[in-house]
Parts: C-alpha cells; structure tokens; sequence
C-alpha cells in the first residue's frame, strides 16, 4: 500500500475555513512533492505523513502556520500618480523586487492603498480534505519537478 513518505507527488483535494466554518478556499486538486521542500505549509505536511490514497485530513492551522500574521509594514499608501495610469480597487501591482505583490485596496484624495499582506494573513484557519493520488518519483523526477518551479 502505497503511503506519503519523502519524494512522493501527492494530489489532494483541499478546503480551507475561518474560525467560524466560513470557505476561504478550495480547490478540486492541489499537487505537492512531499518532503520539505516548502510548497505547502510545514504543520500541513507533516500531517500527511505516512497517510494513504483515500485517506481524510482536518487540522487547524495559527496565522504563522498558515498564511502568516498580518503586517502593517506591509500596507501603504502612494500617491496616484506615481502609479500606473488604469489603477483600479483589486488590482494587482508588482513590486520593483518582482517577488512583492501588492493589491490596490482603496483609492481615494489622490491616493491609493496598496497592501502586500496575503488576503488570509492574520487569520487562524482550518484546513480539511482528501489524499487522491500517490505517486512515488525517482531522484530524476524529483530534480525535474523542482526545476519546473523555478521556471516562469
């Protein structure tokens, strides 16, 4: 019987709520490798170790588990016409450093909230789903994998 271990491609189905059972999030198939190498969050993974196909999970994860505590330093407010001409409410700005995405919470008095904080940041959530696909990669598909990552 095939279970999690280290350098397992591993399909789940994945939901995710607030405190108070409301969806933030799900997803019909969510593929990870398995073993450390930070492409879902660390509590989450280490549940799912040794599980099989078929088998359930549920656990509840803190905001620094999770999608990280709330930063204020993340939240900024730049003047309009230092921004791009179409600026709309939602929309999505990438930083200079092309790893920091900000979204355009308010627009107002020629000016613009931009906030970098993940729309879940700060908030304790719990995570449920169902494992449905293992498949045990070699070393290869492994480094092929985390090659496909780094790629844009």
């Amino acid at each position: 019987m095939k279970k999690i271990t280290k350098n397992t491609l591993v399909s789940l189905s994945i939901q995710t709520e607030d405190q108070s059972g409301n969806l933030l999030a799900e997803s019909e198939e969510l593929i990870y490798l398995h073993g450390s190498y930070g492409q879902i969050f660390q509590k989450l993974e280490e549940s799912l170790e040794g599980k099989m196909l078929g088998d359930r999970f549920n656990l509840f994860l803190t905001p620094a588990e999770a999608f990280g505590e709330y930063d204020e330093s993340l939240v900024t407010k730049e003047p309009l016409d230092e921004l791009p001409e179409d600026i709309a409410l939602g929309m999505e700005i990438e930083a200079e450093d092309e790893e920091t995405i900000w979204v355009v919470e308010t627009i107002e008095d020629g000016y613009a909230t931009l906030n970098a904080n993940h729309e879940f940041a700060g908030i304790p959530v719990r995570v449920s789903g169902e494992v449905l696909e293992l498949q045990q990669l070699s070393d290869k598909e492994v480094e092929d994998v985390l090659n496909m990552e780094h790629t844009h």
